[in-house]
C-alpha cells in the first residue's frame, strides 16, 4: 500500500490558507477518485483509492488532524498502524521559498526548515520523497506566520487552481511509476535531484501552530 499525506493545519479557521495548499492537493486526488474522508484509527482523516490499473495496490490519502508542527505523530501512526512502508510515502506540503506554482519534488532530504517536515522526520527518519508546492514568500517585511496563515490573494485564484490540479497530477505520477517520474516531469529545469542526494537545497522559514488539537479527502488513474 502506498501513503500519501497532506499537511496542513485541521479546522475551518485555516481552510484556504497557504499552510494547508497540502490539504488541497489530496483533496482534488481524491475528488477525481470520488473518494471520500473519514476517520481514521490515529489523528487523521483518510481516504483509499484503488489504482485502475490492475496489479497495483490500494492507495490511501491522508490529512493529519494533529497541528502542522505535530504531523508526525499522525503520519508515523499511520505507517505502523497500515504496515507501510517510509519508502511508500510521499509527503505533500507548502514551501515559502518556491515562487507561487511551481513544484520541487525529492527522494529524501532535510526539513528544510519546514515545521511539519521537521516532526516527520523526527518521528521516521528523512528517507521518505516529499512534494513541495510553491505558495511564495510575499512581502519580506511581513511576518512568515502571518503569511503562510493567511489565505490566497483573489488575484492568485487561478494559479492556485492550476497549482492544485498540477500537485495531483503529481500524486498521480507518484502513485502510477514513483518519485523520479515526478521529479523528471515537474521539477523546474536545472532542479532535479540528483541520486544520492543528501538533502533539501532550500532552507525554508515556514511557521506553524504550534499547539496540538483534534478538529472538526483529468488523469484518471485512480478510483475508489
Amino acid at each position: 500500500m502506498q501513503l500519501v499525506v497532506g499537511l496542513g493545519n485541521p479546522g475551518q479557521r485555516y481552510r484556504g490558507t497557504r499552510h494547508n495548499i497540502g490539504f488541497a492537493v489530496v483533496d482534488e486526488v481524491a475528488r477525481r477518485a470520488g473518494a471520500h474522508f473519514a476517520s481514521a484509527p490515529v489523528e487523521a482523516l483518510i481516504a483509499k483509492i484503488r489504482p485502475t490499473a490492475s496489479g497495483l495496490d490500494p492507495v490511501l490519502l491522508a490529512k493529519p488532524l494533529t497541528f502542522m508542527n505535530a504531523s508526525g505523530e499522525a503520519v508515523a501512526g499511520l505507517l505502523r498502524y497500515f504496515k507501510i512502508d517510509p519508502a511508500d510515502l510521499l509527503i505533500v506540503v507548502d514551501e515559502v521559498q518556491l515562487p507561487l506554482s511551481r513544484l520541487r519534488a525529492r527522494q529524501r532530504g532535510s526539513a528544510g526548515g519546514h515545521n511539519g517536515l521537521k516532526s516527520i522526520v523526527a518521528h521516521i527518519g528523512p528517507e521518505f520523497a516529499r512534494l513541495r508546492i510553491g505558495v511564495g514568500r510575499g512581502d519580506d517585511r511581513r511576518d512568515l506566520a502571518d503569511h503562510v496563515l493567511a489565505r490566497f490573494e483573489a488575484v492568485e485564484a487561478s494559479d492556485v487552481e492550476a497549482m492544485t490540479a498540477r500537485g495531483a497530477d503529481a500524486i498521480e505520477t507518484f502513485l502510477a511509476e514513483g518519485i523520479e517520474a515526478v521529479m523528471n516531469r515537474f521539477n523546474a529545469s536545472g532542479d532535479k535531484e540528483e541520486k544520492g542526494d543528501k538533502g533539501d537545497k532550500s532552507e525554508t522559514a515556514s511557521a506553524t501552530e504550534g499547539t496540538r488539537s483534534a478538529s472538526e479527502g483529468r488523469q484518471p488513474k485512480i478510483s475508489s
